[in-house]
């Protein structure tokens, strides 16, 4: 069965003869991009409707994508990848961007970081369901504990709001959930396309919802326009949902997805710095020593060998 046609090709998302150079590098990058997703988000949500956010989101980088692909002459996909594509977009560009803007009319950004730290070990099982990959006990183990560390420190957190479970909650892990299923199919089409053209034709495959969706918006929706939530709307549209994933599916793809996956365990703690800057909480050293403690389990991570 070629690579086109397979469900999910294992060769293409595995390392176990071990990761190309640069994939953690990559992976890095994209979370670095994608931590300051949900502050963005919730400047975007203070003027426009989460439902204009989730379009407008799927929409501009569309329309930037068709652009990219023409001058990368990139070739169309073969039928065999539309299904991951539009899965992928589904989930990435509608299903995250919808809940986790709910979510953020209710809970505040360091809280919804509380639900997205399980995001690694989501993505780590849906590779191991549907991607084949089989890591070692030892793995499962290093990446437990940075889960453990994770929440156990966000949990505690003022911010964070503690563990009472709302709708909010539900919604914002319903969109860890798409995420973490976008990432493996994403970086299955990145192994076959590259991560740009991968990304790209994600888009482009929902223009024909995205665009008629972005015109009934125009003529609905009464935004409450502001400095923070138009730069939040941009980023979130430019930088999280394009720029950020053409990194970050070559880290999968090159890396493998459970492993380089587990650098999404960094993430929350860069939430919660972002939080600190913009949105005026308090920041305390327990911060630095908890990111200090998931980073080195992560590199642990890196370093441990796959069945």
């Amino acid at each position: 069965m070629s690579k086109e046609n397979s469900v999910i090709d294992a060769k293409a998302v595995t390392d176990n003869g071990g990761p190309a150079p640069g994939g953690w590098l990559l992976g890095t990058l994209g979370v670095l991009i994608f931590s300051f997703a949900l502050p963005a988000n919730a400047w975007a949500v203070e003027g426009f409707h989460p439902l204009a956010v989730t379009v407008w989101r799927a929409l501009i980088p569309g329309l930037l994508a068709v652009p990219i692909l023409w001058r990368m002459r990139a070739p169309v996909p073969g039928r065999g990848s539309w299904p991951h594509l539009v899965t992928a977009g589904l989930c990435v560009a509608v299903g995250f961007p919808l809940l986790s803007s709910i979510a953020l009319t209710t809970i505040h950004p360091a809280r919804a970081a509380v639900i997205l730290g399980l995001l690694p070990a989501l993505t780590a099982a849906f590779a191991a369901a549907f991607g084949r990959e089989r890591p070692s006990a030892r793995f499962w183990m290093i990446s437990g504990a940075g889960l453990l560390v994770l929440l156990a420190y966000l949990t505690t957190r003022g911010g964070a709001g503690g563990l009472t479970l709302g709708g909010g909650d539900v919604a914002m892990f319903g969109a860890t959930c798409c995420s973490a299923m976008a990432y493996v199919l994403g970086a299955d089409r990145a192994k076959v396309l590259g991560a740009p053209q991968s990304m790209c034709w994600t888009l482009v495959a929902l223009l024909p919802l995205s665009i008629p969706a972005g015109i009934v918006t125009v003529f609905v929706q009464e935004p409450a326009w502001s400095a923070r939530s138009v730069t939040g709307m941009l980023y979130l549209a430019v930088a999280s949902t394009l720029l950020g994933y053409f990194a970050w599916y070559a880290g999968l793809a090159r890396g493998g997805i459970a492993r380089v996956g587990q650098v999404q365990q960094i993430q929350p703690i860069l939430t919660v710095c972002w939080s600190a800057l913009f949105f005026a909480d308090a920041l305390d050293p327990l911060t630095f020593a908890a990111g200090a403690a998931v980073a080195g389990l992560v590199a642990l991570g890196q370093r441990e060998g796959r069945r």
